[in-house]
C-alpha cells in the first residue's frame, strides 16, 4: 500500500498551464483522505495555487495538511499549517547564476532561430527567474494551449537548444518539460533533489511513493524520478491520471 502519491503537473494533472479540471480536483480531494499528495513541478508557487489548490472543492484544513507543494522541481517546499501556506525551505540561485543561464539560453535560442519574441503577448516573457531555477518558455507563459502544443510536439527544437546550452555553459543542467519549456538548474537541483527532500520531510521510503508523470523518457524532467527507482506511472495526459486514480480509490 502506497503512502504518497506524487505528481508532475503539466500534462499530468492538467492541460498545460491551465487549472485542473473538476474531475481531477474531486479525485485529489478524495485522495487526501488516504494519501499524502505531492505535486512537484518546475512552476512557481502562485501557479500551484492557481492551477491546483484554488480548484479544490471545499477541502478541510485537515485535508490540506496532507497536500505538499514541491515548487521549482522541489527546490522550494510549501505546506499548510492549518491556517495558511508556509515555506519550509528554499534553495535559490545567485544573481550571477541567473544572469549566466538567461544569457546562455537566449544566445542558444537565437542562434538556432527559436527565439520567438515577436509572438509574445504584452507583459509576457520568454525567460523567467523562478528563484531556484530559470525557465525558458518559447512562446511565453500566456500563449494559448493550441499554439504551445504545436510549437515543439516531438521536443526536437528544445533538444537542440539544450545541446547548444550545454556547449555554452556546461556547468548547469537543462531539462525539457511541459510543452515549450526548458528548466535550467545547478547540477543535482532537479526532481531527485525534490523527491529526496520529500522522503525526508514526510519520513517515508521510496517504496511508499507512486509517481505520475508524462516526461519520463531520458532527458525529460520526470526521468530523474524513474532513475531513483521510485514506482512511476507514465501518463499521456490528465485523463490517464484520472483513470488511474479512480482505479486506486476503487480498491481502497
Amino acid at each position: 500500500m502506497k503512502k504518497v502519491l506524487a505528481f508532475d503537473i503539466d500534462q499530468t494533472l492538467n492541460v498545460a498551464k491551465t487549472p485542473i479540471t473538476d474531475d481531477i480536483a474531486d479525485l485529489l480531494v478524495k485522495c487526501l483522505d488516504h494519501f499524502e499528495i505531492c505535486p512537484i513541478s518546475g512552476q512557481k508557487f502562485d501557479q500551484f495555487l492557481i492551477q491546483i489548490v484554488d480548484r479544490l472543492k471545499n477541502p478541510t484544513p485537515e485535508q490540506l495538511k496532507h497536500l505538499h507543494l514541491f515548487v521549482a522541481q522541489g527546490t522550494q517546499y510549501y505546506r499548510y499549517n492549518g491556517e495558511k501556506w508556509e515555506q519550509v525551505y528554499n534553495y535559490p540561485l545567485t544573481d550571477e547564476q541567473v544572469a549566466k543561464i538567461s544569457q546562455t539560453i537566449e544566445q542558444a535560442a537565437k542562434e538556432l532561430g527559436f527565439w520567438e519574441e515577436d509572438k509574445l503577448q504584452p507583459g509576457d516573457e520568454i525567460i523567467e527567474n523562478r528563484l531556484s531555477q530559470v525557465t525558458f518558455s518559447a512562446l511565453g507563459q500566456k500563449a494559448g494551449t493550441e499554439a504551445k502544443y504545436a510549437w515543439d510536439p516531438d521536443c526536437k527544437k528544445r533538444e537542440k537548444i539544450v545541446a547548444r546550452c550545454k556547449e555554452l555553459a556546461p556547468e548547469f543542467d537543462y531539462e525539457i518539460g511541459g510543452t515549450t519549456s526548458i528548466n535550467a538548474i545547478t547540477p543535482g537541483m532537479n526532481k531527485v533533489f525534490g523527491m529526496t527532500h520529500l522522503l525526508e520531510e514526510l519520513n517515508v521510503k521510496k517504496e511508499d511513493i507512486l509517481y505520475f508523470g508524462d516526461m519520463t523518457q531520458p532527458g525529460g524532467n520526470d526521468y530523474p524520478v524513474v532513475k531513483m527507482g521510485i514506482d512511476t506511472i507514465t501518463v499521456r495526459n490528465h485523463e490517464d491520471t484520472a483513470y488511474a486514480l479512480r482505479g486506486i480509490l476503487g480498491v481502497l
